[in-house]
């Protein structure tokens, strides 16, 4: 008798019985807490976590589901690495930059300034050595990581006045987050790091004088503008931010083998659909700061060529004595060369020219 007949006369009882029944029903229920590093507010990086647990939760049937957890719900923003480490939670949804004060190589799992784009960080993760290179790295702190999206190309942030030189910056409190700020401090810049969350606060009571978080659509969110009437651009510091997802090494090991290709599936499709958000909704964003009031300005050459520099000589530094640092980005600055090389001929030659014409 062929399996199809056989299925459809014998009956659900017959196919138990029969011990043929599919896999997937004699998998337990499990039920996951993921921990966010960013305010509910902001369906973007945020809604980036609540898209994976949908999509863990649809291919699974509503066998695996998982909890997203605000800042402050389980941990804090910044407390999500020894929460997953510890398997306080199960995972959690972070820029890996936050952590850097434990150990520089976390920059490379977000960025590092003057680093890659968004398209290059993928292409370096998923096609060259950066997964593996990054896997070996997390070991050490019991979680394994999938790509959690991108921000894409970020801006320099909110300023209470524009930035004209370089003398202009010294001295500044600025919100900044990840290398950023080490390079910016080497400048002159006051770096300070506090949460999405914190940062309106901050800047509306004086604390800091500038403030960047991603770009137009989440800034403008957070009200940012508001406070501080001048947009920078480019937030050099993020040329391509990437997110994670941290899941804690035991757990992950426990799940089945169809389980962690579910896993991996819902990493990838909340990373495309986050960036795609990014892309779609700045452009509006944009165009309504601006008829608000908001004024943009670039980064004069002289910050950017004494960022550049910073940036350069901090990383030669910190490749002197963190071994785990220098491996990286060895293997990642060699691919930044050949990426951009291709993209000077390509991307960047098409994009210069689109920008400049009446559309």
């Amino acid at each position: 008798m062929e399996r199809r007949s056989f299925v459809q006369g014998a009956g659900l009882a017959g196919v138990l019985a029969a011990g043929i029944a599919p896999a997937v029903h004699a998998q337990p229920a499990l039920r996951w807490r993921l921990a966010s590093s960013f305010p509910k507010s902001l369906d973007t990086i945020y809604g980036a976590a609540e898209i994976f647990a949908k999509q863990v939760g649809a291919m699974t049937g509503g066998r695996f589901t998982i909890t997203v957890a605000a800042p402050g719900e389980i941990v804090p923003a910044f407390g999500v690495d020894d929460a997953v480490r510890n398997r306080t939670v199960e995972m959690c949804h972070t820029a890996p930059y936050y952590f850097v004060g434990k150990n520089e190589t976390f920059a490379f799992g977000t960025a590092i300034p003057f680093g890659l784009n968004a398209r290059q960080i993928n292409a370096w993760i998923m096609e060259g050595n950066g997964m593996k290179l990054l896997r070996e790295f997390y070991a050490q702190y019991n979680i394994v990581n999938f790509i959690g999206g991108n921000t894409g190309s970020q801006m320099g942030g909110f300023w209470r006045k524009e930035i004209k030189s370089l003398a202009d910056l010294r001295g500044q409190k600025m919100r900044i987050g990840g290398f950023g700020g080490r390079v910016m401090e080497r400048i002159g810049l006051v770096p300070q790091m506090i949460p999405g969350g914190e940062i309106y606060q901050a800047l509306e009571k004086g604390t800091i004088d500038a403030a960047e978080w991603v770009g137009p659509y989440d800034d403008e969110k957070l009200g940012l503008n508001k406070v501080a009437p001048n947009y920078a651009y480019p937030g050099f510091w993020e040329g391509g931010a990437g997110l994670e997802f941290w899941i804690n090494n035991a757990a992950f090991n426990e799940l089945s083998a169809e389980n962690k290709a579910i896993v991996e599936a819902a990493a990838s499709h909340a990373a495309t659909e986050m960036l795609a958000r990014y892309d779609a909704r700045n452009p509006a964003a944009l165009k309504k700061l601006v008829a608000g009031g908001t004024k943009l300005f670039r980064f004069p050459k002289d910050v950017m060529d004494a960022s550049f520099k910073a940036s350069q000589d901090l990383y030669s530094e910190i490749s002197g004595k963190n071994p785990s640092f220098k491996k990286i980005y060895d293997d990642y600055s060699a691919y930044r060369r050949d990426a951009n090389l291709w993209f000077r001929f390509s991307e960047a030659a098409f994009d210069d020219f689109m920008q400049q014409q009446r559309l």
